[in-house]
């Protein structure tokens, strides 16, 4: 099964984020920010990262870069979920080496489009 990491400070989005992940198989962990999430990855890299950029202690643009410094941060598929909706911001974090971004609010069928261009989702047929 893979694993998500959901970073985001707020309980909301981590709860909904949880049911979005788990529906689509996979088996999540949740971090409340950027601190936590670091301490996480130390442990046990994730498959993919679903990362909130603004975030007490260590915002999410700092925590990809160190993601991506640490040993085996290529592994994670990292999918900036933010309300930042400014495309110097969007570039930025790209840049950093997130893999996909995702505005707030957004629902299943994003998350599980996102998923799919990243190959960490089958299409299912109908």
């Amino acid at each position: 099964m893979k694993t998500c990491l959901v970073v985001d400070d707020s309980p909301v989005i981590r709860k909904v984020s949880r049911r979005i992940l788990e529906d689509l198989g996979f088996e999540v962990a949740e971090a409340a920010n950027g601190v936590a999430a670091m301490a996480w990855c130390d442990a046990m890299m994730p498959d993919v990262i679903l990362l909130d950029w603004w975030m007490p202690e260590m915002d999410g643009l700092e925590v990809l870069r160190r993601v991506r410094a640490s040993h085996g941060g290529n592994v994670p598929q990292v999918i900036f979920c933010s309300g930042e909706t400014e495309i110097e911001r969007i570039r930025e974090a790209l840049e950093a080496g997130a893999d996909e971004y995702i505005m707030k609010p957004f629902d299943g069928a994003i998350v599980a489009g996102k998923l799919q261009s990243l190959g960490l989702l089958q299409v299912r047929a109908a």
